[in-house]
């Protein structure tokens, strides 16, 4: 059987249609093994380098790192597995990418759109603003706000919902939105308590005002009455009584130990209106810009129960 003849660089290069250049730079970085070296020291190569070649570029036209593509060609099967993870990770990479530039063409949109006394301000709250867009602020909003010593789990479930997820495709307005939204929860350093309840003045505030309070309590008792009212809003539901309002009722009283009565829904009408905070209103507002317009925010579940809350109680007055 004759031997196997063996290319030089530049025949391997002209056969694969690349550089010499390229296929030093491959073989330096020991993508592509050398059959051995000439008497002269030049580079020899066997018939399997043109196809060790050619896969290396196919792998390449993918924008695949070259480190990458070294760990797929180590693999026993660099078709099967190892390579569907790597595309996968390079689709995730490109959809950040892609947003990112969605979100950078909103944003020139946004500014070539706007009056010319109002671009300097919006040009400072886009310059804010990481591409793709970041929620940590949002987060950290409403870790500071929420009461202390609360289970991990629950305050993890109250930011997850609080916090809306930037779209991957935005229109100028909603840019704006999320970028007055960001600004509203990085300058809110005040140290108060907020919540997706309206303002709250603080845990023993409460307790001296209502007697004892229980947040863990409250909060999980309406986490099921804003899943109620959510469901009513998607329907299109005027607010009403119903086992929404008495869910959330219910949370309030279980969280002071009372009772579901007349009085303590008088009561809790003025606990309510006195827990009115500008801030988050305005933070409910500009979430709900983010937002399907059949995906209601916790605000506006608040909201709906706040008003059939004072509905009820007009009614039986």
């Amino acid at each position: 059987m004759p031997p196997a003849v063996l290319l030089n660089i530049g025949e391997l290069a002209e056969r694969a249609g690349v550089t010499v250049k390229t296929v030093r730079f491959y073989s330096d970085r020991g993508l592509l093994p050398e059959a051995g070296r000439s008497s002269g020291g030049h580079r020899r190569y066997g018939p399997e380098a043109l196809d060790r070649l050619r896969l290396i570029r196919s792998l390449r036209t993918l924008d695949l790192p070259v480190r990458e593509v070294g760990r797929l060609l180590e693999q026993d099967e660099v078709l099967g597995d190892a390579l569907e993870d790597a595309v996968a990770r390079q689709l995730s990479d490109l959809g950040s990418r892609l947003t990112a530039l969605r979100w950078r063409e909103a944003a020139l949109r946004l500014l070539r759109g706007c009056p010319p006394e109002e671009r300097a301000d919006r040009l400072t709250l886009i310059g804010g603003l990481s591409t793709p867009p970041d929620t940590t602020a949002l987060a950290r909003f409403w870790r500071r706000a929420l009461p202390p010593r609360m289970p991990a789990e629950l305050v993890t479930a109250i930011v997850d919902a609080a916090v809306p997820q930037p779209p991957a495709d935005p229109a100028p307005a909603q840019v704006l939105a999320f970028a007055r939204l960001h600004a509203l929860a990085d300058r809110d350093c005040s140290g108060g308590s907020h919540s997706p309840t309206g303002r709250t003045a603080s845990p023993n505030e409460l307790a001296r005002a209502d007697g004892e309070y229980r947040p863990t309590v409250l909060y999980r008792g309406l986490a099921e009455a804003y899943g109620l009212a959510s469901a009513e809003l998607r329907a299109g539901r005027d607010p009403y009584d119903g086992a929404a309002l008495d869910s959330f009722v219910a949370a309030h009283a279980a969280s002071r130990s009372s009772r579901d009565t007349p009085a303590f829904r008088r009561r809790l009408r003025i606990m309510l209106t006195v827990a009115d905070d500008p801030v988050i209103a305005r933070y409910w507002e500009l979430a709900g810009e983010l937002t399907a317009d059949d995906e209601p925010t916790l605000g506006g579940a608040h909201e709906w129960l706040r008003t059939a809350l004072n509905g009820q109680l007009a009614a039986a007055a």
